[in-house]
């Protein structure tokens, strides 16, 4: 591959206060099938072969207890840099990246609450962005797209074949994404995610399939979601992009 990189470096922001969960504790360390769910999530980067090092980015107050209650159980074999969060997601990234030395590295970004993704998935990733710089996992949109004003009301229906559901981990090389950070804090400007500052400069995204397993657990619902997904024997199977309209 050109231009190989010698590190792989997976950054796991868990900064999230469960808000939308309704939870007194932290969503992030709610426990999932018995487990925390960010202790499950380094699991799943302990267990890809691509990555060498786990930067994991947490609020400031709970780093011993992260230490000692999350990575300790985790049982990994890879080494673990808890590095204190910021205010907002993007500001605890741009603290995360800060831990990394050299831009020539790869960094693997990846929301703390997602913890059903698969190591093939981070691995597939982590392979494009070699090659091209950036890659992200996504799925394709299933359901009809609708464009509606503040006022709830209807104004248009989007073509949906190009729609993508952007997922987690975000792969970079490390000179990229630290310079679309650098650039966004110097602009102001927020983004909703690591791809969009980058793409803000111009670079190119790839974007390859991932799972639908691979959900984000903000809400009630994602955690029971989560809890039946993990406790299926089945396999998780690539999304079935040509199921017909009911």
């Amino acid at each position: 591959m050109e231009g190989d990189a010698k590190i792989v470096y997976a950054l796991i922001v868990a900064g999230g206060k469960g808000a939308r969960l309704k939870s007194p504790q932290p969503k992030q360390y709610l426990v999932l099938a018995g487990v925390p769910i960010l202790t499950r999530t380094l699991q799943a980067f302990g267990a890809c072969d691509r990555i060498d090092r786990i930067i994991l980015v947490v609020p400031p107050a709970d780093i011993a207890f992260c230490q000692k209650a999350i990575i300790l159980p985790a049982g990994l074999n890879k080494g673990v840099h808890v590095v204190a969060g910021g205010n907002r997601r993007q500001d605890s990234v741009y603290n995360g990246l800060a831990a990394i030395e050299r831009d020539d590295s790869i960094v693997a970004i990846h929301d703390g609450v997602r913890p059903l993704v698969a190591p093939e998935t981070i691995a597939a990733c982590v392979d494009e962005a070699r090659v091209h710089g950036a890659c992200i996992p996504g799925v394709p949109a299933w359901e009809t797209l609708k464009q509606a004003s503040v006022a709830g009301i209807v104004q248009s229906t989007l073509p949906r074949e190009r729609v993508w559901l952007a997922q987690t981990p975000q792969v970079f090389r490390t000179g990229i994404i630290r310079s679309a950070h650098e650039q966004a804090r110097q602009a102001g400007y927020l983004g909703t995610d690591d791809a969009c500052l980058v793409e803000r400069l111009g670079q190119e995204v790839r974007i390859i399939l991932g799972h639908r397993r691979n959900i984000k657990i903000t809400t009630p619902e994602d955690l029971a979601i989560a809890e039946a997904l993990w406790k299926s024997a089945a396999p998780p199977k690539p999304v079935d992009t040509a199921e017909p309209d009911s």
